[in-house]
């Protein structure tokens, strides 16, 4: 008997966990796809698949060659590839993007099948700022929106533009930072609908309306729409939305969050990520419901996502698409190919505190987690870290009999624990739990390190604050990457498991 569909009261939010931040989402036919901005990490823009909305499963990363995304070690963590929008228009998938680094720009890519392969860009060097967004009129003609709030006609197959600029709109809230803005045609009115006041605390959603694409646009009387800012709510910096439409005709908000947690002023550590909430049409306005932990389901069946694999034997040729690097993947220094069942690390720089390590991780998408790697290290130096950026990072190495645990925090680089290992391979740890008290001054969680000896026991070798990796020590628009790295000479790994421990 076939598996009868699943049905609940609410879902789980948020609904793409981890550094998934500034999602867009399309909808075609029953499918929903999203894309997220990526930054320094290679391949870019992550792309996710849904048939319910509810659970997501990555199918690819649209930017995964040096022709379509060069980011060098001058390219800063928190640089890269921005805010990405994903739109479906005469039979094509139309992704354009801003890669913030100098010599990037807004490019425009394309594809018939959104988990690959994607187009080389088209590069448009008149289409100003970040935050780029696509609609076509009724007449076929393609409108540019950007931060700003802007617009211009564009020309989605050349690059092409069309005169200046035209400023739309400053806002609803007389906030700063109005931003990624979208475009929609529903009903009687086009909607603009942007993010402003900042990516943090607040962060929030307004929209206007109006009766063609270049407005005039009407603030509605509501604005703004959503936002969490001076609330005690768990989910705070809700902003930068998308909107979706149901095949029962609701209406759906993609958006994204952070989760602080512990004391004051509260730390998030896995990013920005993907959050689900529903909306409803008021006197043709939208009105948001609320963005909780477990907001409404839809009301069509829900197609649970296959189980993800936690772990990773690297028998294949290709890593899978949840596996990100820094910068670029050069096949002389990462592969799967060199010894069979292992993963190859062979460094070219030195530590994590360098811009081109040679590192390949997985963003940390639970709040609490414990992951295991083992690890063969007798031709050079590497290791597990968890990382945030080049100065806010915390690993485990092992060379030359040693196992030790360092801590980069600004300018600070610090051994804060070793412990002799047995010459051969060797299984690292580390387990992300909550911190062992509460209160005002109490960081979101600890992180521990250690080893497994041969009966599969775990000996701690120290035990660490997790606020010094997270965004409001750090600053920056990243989350936390748990990762396999190579320091020196040639490193090999025969496998990684990453096991969630709670919600």
């Amino acid at each position: 008997m076939p598996e009868q569909p699943q049905f609940l009261d609410t879902v789980a939010n948020p609904v793409i966990p981890g550094f998934h931040p500034d999602p867009s989402v399309c909808r075609v036919g029953d499918d929903y796809y999203v894309v997220c901005s990526s930054f320094e990490y290679f391949p870019g823009i992550p792309v996710f698949h849904s048939r319910d909305l509810v659970h997501w499963t990555q199918i690819g990363n649209a930017l995964d060659r040096p022709s379509q995304l060069r980011l060098t070690a001058e390219t800063p963590s928190s640089g890269g590839i921005y805010a990405p929008t994903l739109r479906h228009h005469d039979g094509r998938f139309w992704l354009i993007v801003t890669h913030v680094t100098e010599g990037g720009g807004n490019m425009l890519f394309t594809a018939g099948d959104p988990a690959g392969p994607w187009s080389d860009p088209v590069r448009l060097p008149g289409v100003p700022g970040i935050d780029p967004d696509l609609a076509w009129d009724e007449d076929g003609t393609c409108w540019c929106t950007v931060a700003g709030v802007s617009q211009l006609r564009l020309d989605p197959y050349t690059g092409e533009t069309f005169g200046p600029p035209r400023k739309l709109w400053s806002g609803g809230a007389r906030a700063k930072a109005p931003e990624a803005p979208h475009l929609y045609r529903v009903g009687d009115f086009w909607y603009l609908l942007i993010a402003e006041g900042g990516t943090e605390r607040g962060h929030g959603v307004s929209i206007a309306r109006g009766r063609t694409p270049n407005g005039p646009f009407e603030p509605c009387p509501a604005n703004p729409i959503l936002t969490h800012r001076g609330t005690d709510h768990p989910i705070q910096n809700t902003g930068h939305a998308d909107l979706v439409q149901g095949p029962d005709g609701s209406w759906w908000m993609l958006l994204l969050g952070v989760r602080p947690r512990g004391g004051t002023p509260g730390w998030h550590v896995l990013g920005r990520e993907t959050f689900l909430a529903p909306v409803r049409w008021v006197d043709d306005w939208p009105v948001v419901g609320e963005v909780s932990p477990n907001p409404p389901a839809p009301a069509w069946p829900l197609v649970p996502r296959p189980v993800e694999a936690v772990r990773d034997d690297f028998g294949l040729a290709e890593l899978g698409p949840q596996w990100i690097s820094l910068r670029d993947r050069p096949a002389e220094h990462c592969t799967t190919k060199e010894r069979a069942g292992w993963l190859t690390l062979r460094a070219r720089g030195g530590s994590l505190d360098e811009p081109d390590v040679v590192l390949v991780g997985r963003r940390q998408q639970h709040l609490t987690c414990e992951v295991r790697t083992r690890i063969d290290p007798a031709q050079g130096r590497g290791g597990l870290a968890v990382r945030l950026d080049e100065e806010h990072h915390y690993e485990i190495e092992v060379s030359e009999g040693q196992a030790r645990v360092l801590s980069r925090v600004g300018p600070l680089r610090t051994v804060v624990g070793s412990r002799p290992v047995p010459p051969g391979p060797v299984v690292l740890g580390l387990r992300v739990c909550d911190p062992p008290s509460h209160g005002p001054r109490t960081g979101p969680d600890t992180v521990v390190f250690g080893v497994e000896e041969p009966d599969g026991t775990f000996t701690e070798i120290c035990a660490l604050d997790g606020r010094y990796l997270s965004t409001e020590v750090a600053g920056g628009f990243t989350g936390r990457v748990i990762a396999m790295y190579a320091s020196a000479g040639t490193v090999h790994f025969d496998w990684f498991d990453y096991q969630p421990l709670g919600s």
